[in-house]
C-alpha cells in the first residue's frame, strides 16, 4: 500500500471514529434530556386541610387526618427542603400533629416540599422513605435541608398542647 492509500484508510478510520463519538454525544445528550425533563417527576402534596370528622381527643377517626392532592408522592426534588409526614388513622396523636402541620402548611407551601404518607395506604413511591426514615412510632415528621440532610427525624408530637404550633414552626423555619 503506498502512502497515498495508507492516508486514505486513516482518513476513513478516523472519520468512522468521529462518526461514532458524535453518534454516542447525541445518544448521551438525548437521553439526559430524557432523563432530565421527559420523566415526570414527583410533585409536592398539595392543597393540604384537615379530613372532616376528626378527633383529638380519642381514637375514633377512621379518616387519615390530612387530605390534598399528591398526597401519594414519595420524593423530594433535589435542592429542595422537605417535610415527611407519617401518620394512621384512628391516632388522636396523628390528628393533632396534622392539625398544626395543615395550619402551617399555607405559610411554608412555597418553600418546602411536603410529603403525607399514610402507613396503612403507603404508595411504591414512599416506601423507600418508610424504609429510611421511619421508625415504628407514629406520628413521626422527618425533616431534609435543601442539601438532602435529615435535620429532624422524631416521633410524638411537636407542641404539648393543642393547637401550639411554636415548635413546629421555628422547625420549618430552619429548613430553608
Amino acid at each position: 500500500m503506498n502512502r497515498l492509500e495508507k492516508a486514505s484508510v486513516n482518513y476513513l478510520r478516523c472519520s468512522q471514529a468521529k462518526m461514532v463519538f458524535v453518534t454516542l454525544a447525541w445518544a448521551l445528550a438525548l437521553l439526559a434530556h430524557l432523563t432530565i425533563f421527559g420523566v415526570p417527576r414527583a410533585r409536592a402534596a398539595s392543597d393540604l386541610s384537615l379530613a372532616p370528622n376528626l378527633s383529638f381527643d380519642d381514637d375514633s377517626s377512621p379518616n387519615f387526618p390530612i387530605q390534598g392532592r399528591n398526597i401519594s408522592d414519595g420524593q423530594g426534588l433535589p435542592g429542595e427542603a422537605t417535610v415527611i409526614f407519617f401518620g394512621t388513622s384512628n391516632c388522636w396523636n396523628t390528628a393533632r400533629e396534622a392539625e398544626r402541620l395543615v395550619k402551617l402548611y399555607p405559610q411554608f407551601r412555597n418553600r418546602l416540599h411536603f410529603v403525607i404518607v399514610d402507613l396503612r395506604q403507603v404508595s411504591s413511591a414512599q416506601q423507600p422513605l418508610v424504609s429510611h426514615y421511619y421508625y415504628g412510632y407514629i406520628p413521626t415528621i422527618t425533616a431534609l435541608s435543601s442539601d438532602g440532610k435529615v435535620i429532624y427525624n422524631r416521633a410524638g408530637e411537636t407542641g404539648m398542647i393543642r393547637g401550639d404550633t411554636s415548635n413546629l414552626q421555628r422547625l420549618l423555619n430552619s429548613l430553608h
